[in-house]
């Protein structure tokens, strides 16, 4: 079962898990439990996928004969909130460990999961050609923001989330729905959900991991609103709920309420 949350307040929900293992398997319930209710109305469920070492976590649970029989899997689309500029067979590529752990497990559908794609273009075509794959499969004109039924999403220790990093140029992007973000302190590419797609989610499920966020998770969570400083801020003004999974190691520093 989950956690009591610690807090909520408005659309912000945040739950304390004893470890990572334990807030993997109470977000893979929740997952269940969404594509259940999904499939129960009849509608598609889109889904935006993040990387790291919970997710991975997460994926492995997914997969697992505890759950893959729970989830309604031909009724899910996946889709990515972020990826590395690098060929999809690189160890860093999002869309490589999300197939590892989960889609090549299941036997999942291609034609159900829509990877950023990385080779062949820049990362600015790269990024328009993936909003032009959201645009068709949310069937959403130009000036409309696609709605996901979830987006899962990390914090970095500096606040970033998906690949909109601290003062980095995507984090002022509000007119399309994908950008290519060069991340100076990384000497990297990445391609990046904007702004405008993560706050419209229905809901959002954070994961968050280690002492080593507890300082940007006080800011984000607790602190002024400056999204310049902490990117992952923004969805604090989101649309849709938001619940933040969290392990005790990174809500260390925040003050009860």
């Amino acid at each position: 079962m989950m956690s009591n949350p610690k807090s909520k307040t408005q659309n912000q929900i945040l739950r304390i898990e004893e470890s990572p293992p334990a807030l993997a398997a109470d977000a893979v319930e929740l997952f269940a439990q969404l594509t259940q209710q999904a499939a129960s109305e009849g509608t598609l469920f889109r889904v935006a996928l993040s990387g790291g070492s919970t997710p991975r976590l997460m994926y492995g649970l997914m997969a697992s004969e505890t759950f893959r029989d729970e989830i309604p899997w031909d009724n899910i689309r996946f889709f990515f909130g972020d990826e590395r500029w690098v060929p999809h067979n690189h160890r860093d590529s999002n869309y490589k460990m999300a197939k590892d752990e989960l889609f090549s497990k299941l036997n999942l559908d291609p034609a159900h999961i829509f990877p950023i794609p990385t080779e062949g273009l820049t990362p600015e075509e790269a990024a328009a050609q993936y909003e032009a794959t959201l645009r068709k499969e949310f069937q959403v004109r130009e000036g409309e923001i696609p709605e996901f039924g979830l987006l899962f999403l990390g914090m970095g220790e500096d606040g970033h989330t998906a690949s909109l990093f601290p003062h980095s140029p995507a984090l002022k992007e509000r007119k399309h729905l994908a950008a290519a973000n060069y991340v100076e302190k990384l000497s990297a590419h990445r391609i990046t959900l904007t702004a405008p797609v993560l706050t419209a989610a229905k809901r959002v499920l954070f994961l968050v991991t280690g002492e080593d966020k507890a300082a940007a998770l006080k800011e984000v969570f607790q602190g002024k609103h400056k999204p310049e400083e902490y990117p992952s801020r923004l969805l604090r003004e989101a649309r849709g709920e938001v619940i933040w999974f969290v392990d005790r190691a990174a809500a260390s520093q925040l003050r009860e309420t």
